[in-house]
């Protein structure tokens, strides 16, 4: 195997950069030919840098080794598709060694993280020696790149190595790349991964993500330390990021799709257009966090805390978020169909015109929340908290709000028809004009409620309470009001037809216009102090004779 590198190898890596002679002139070499010649060389240097002369010792000495990497990898950024093929034609080779190989690359990659190649003298310093060749060739160079791209280089290699293992289950103990080194009992967090991408990143913002941000996909980074770091558009799919500290971090695009998240910090962290499909972020820590447009489509984010997070336009469908805190979150136009909500605090949140249909909020905490012209539409809001909350012009048709607390719930314009409302409490609400034709309201409280001109047509209104509700000109046209609490309810010009009322307590009642055409009544029923029949319509004659009137 040659000592040395061909000048078509050094030339490669970028495909701005032309092909030198030694004499100086330029030599044109296609990429792709560039690319190939290039590609077998780092196969052919990653079976050699295993090679033993002897047992306990290879070929290349450990200095010797340093020295052929930067040679070989101190040129630029490897490209993910001559990596891809080079890997697999190393692990068709019957030489390769991935053992072997990855503790002499993870022991060169640990010594350059210390930055002892770059520190050491004139003589040992092996960036400088690279760059002193290259500058032989006409090509213009710093010190600080070679270092960077070589040690960059060697990092795509590791994580590749692991990602190789970890499918396998002889190897996946045996090979496990910790970037950022390898948490303990002492040091919880490690910084090691934050300090190469700042260093990557001093020759250029965003180097470190445009370099290796493709192959993070699969490592392993539990612990690591990376607030404020930058890492726009990095691929961390399939990532174990389990505890990783991404306070204020940029993450905008990236692809944390399956990621383990859980128990991470990105509060103030920017993850908008990420796209965190299937990722598992229980017990994650979002205060504050930028998600608006991000794709969380079937994550798991319970117990997640995103209080006041920004979620606009986020995509939520399918996901997990049971006994999460979005308190005073912004969730406007979020996508969170058949989301699980249940046992959620959204004190304060704006869910404005969220697709919220088929959700589960049981249990959930909505008080003071702004759902305005949300899609709540056959959702579970069963014991659900709605106190004071913004309900204008909401659909809530079919929903299940069963024991549900609608106290002061501001609902004009809400469209409630289909809904299950029994045992809710909705004191003091204001219901005017709403459509609850059909709504199952038995043994509901609507004491105080104003439902003027409410459309409750074929509503079950069994047993409810309506102490003293103003039903005026409502719809309530067949309407089920047996054994409702009727007194002091008013009822003026309110249409009762085929209306239900047998065993219902009427004392007080208010029926002045009232519409009662085949109204259904027991004998029982007690009319005292019932007002206004006098100029009730259509009154059926039976009740007439029964109450004397002429």
């Amino acid at each position: 195997m040659s000592q040395g590198t061909s000048l078509e190898t050094e030339m490669v890596f970028s495909s701005e950069q032309n092909n030198h002679q030694l004499d100086g002139s330029v030599q044109f070499v296609p990429n792709n030919l560039r690319e190939l010649i290039f590609e077998e060389q780092l196969q052919k240097s990653l079976v050699g840098w295993t090679l033993a002369e002897r047992e306990g010792s290879f070929i290349f000495s450990d200095r010797l080794l340093y020295e052929k990497i930067y040679e070989l990898l101190g040129n630029g950024a490897l490209k993910p598709e001559i990596v891809e093929q080079a890997i697999e034609k190393l692990i068709a080779s019957n030489e390769f060694q991935p053992i072997q190989l990855f503790q002499r690359l993870e022991n060169f990659y640990q010594r350059w993280c210390q930055g002892e190649f770059i520190d050491a003298a004139p003589a040992d310093n092996l960036p400088q020696k690279k760059m002193s060749q290259m500058l032989t060739q006409n090509i213009s160079v710093g010190l600080r790149q070679v270092d960077i791209d070589t040690g960059l280089n060697v990092m795509i290699l590791l994580l590749e190595l692991h990602r190789y293992a970890q499918q396998r289950d002889e190897l996946k103990e045996e090979i496990i790349f910790y970037p950022s080194g390898q948490p303990d009992i002492e040091n919880f967090f490690t910084s090691q991964l934050l300090r190469v991408i700042n260093y990557s990143d001093a020759i250029e913002i965003g180097n470190f993500s445009n370099v290796v941000g493709e192959f993070l996909r699969g490592g392993n980074f539990s612990g690591a330390y990376l607030s404020d770091a930058n890492l726009t558009g990095a691929n961390f799919a399939g990532a174990n990021l389990s505890g990783v500290n991404f306070g204020d971090a940029n993450l905008t695009g990236a692809n944390l799709t399956g990621a383990n998240l859980s128990a991470a910090n990105l509060g103030d962290a920017n993850l908008s257009g990420a796209n965190l499909t299937g990722a598992n972020l229980t017990g994650a820590d979002l205060t504050s966090a930028n998600l608006s447009g991000a794709i969380l489509i079937g994550a798991n984010i319970s117990r997640a805390d995103l209080t006041s997070a920004n979620l606009s336009s986020t995509n939520l469908n399918a996901a997990n978020l049971a006994g999460a805190n979005l308190s005073a979150a912004n969730l406007t136009d979020a996508k969170l169909s058949h989301a699980n909500l249940s046992d959620g605090i959204l004190f304060g949140a704006n869910l404005s015109e969220a697709d919220l249909s088929h959700v589960d909020l049981s249990y959930a905490d909505l008080c003071r929340a702004d759902l305005s012209g949300a899609d709540i539409s056959h959702a579970t809001l069963k014991g659900a908290n709605l106190s004071d909350t913004i309900l204008f012009s909401t659909n809530l048709r079919h929903a299940n709000l069963t024991a549900a607390d609608l106290s002061y719930a501001k609902l004009n314009g809400a469209k409630l028809n289909g809904a299950k409302l029994n045992g809710a409490i909705i004191l003091g609400a204001d219901l005017n004009g709403v459509d609850l034709s059909g709504v199952t309201l038995n043994e509901a409280d609507l004491s105080g409620v104003t439902l003027n001109e409410a459309d409750l047509s074929g509503a079950d209104l069994s047993d409810a309470i309506l102490f003293g509700t103003d039903l005026s000109y409502a719809n309530l046209s067949y309407a089920t009001l047996g054994g409702a609490n009727l007194r002091g309810a008013i009822f003026s010009g309110a249409d009762l037809s085929y209306t239900n009322l047998s065993h219902a307590i009427l004392g007080g009642a208010d029926l002045s216009d009232a519409n009662l055409q085949e109204m259904t009544w027991n004998e029982n029923l007690t009319w005292d102090g019932v007002r206004g029949l006098d100029t009730a319509v259509n009154v059926p004659e039976a009740l007439k004779l029964q109450l004397g009137l002429g």
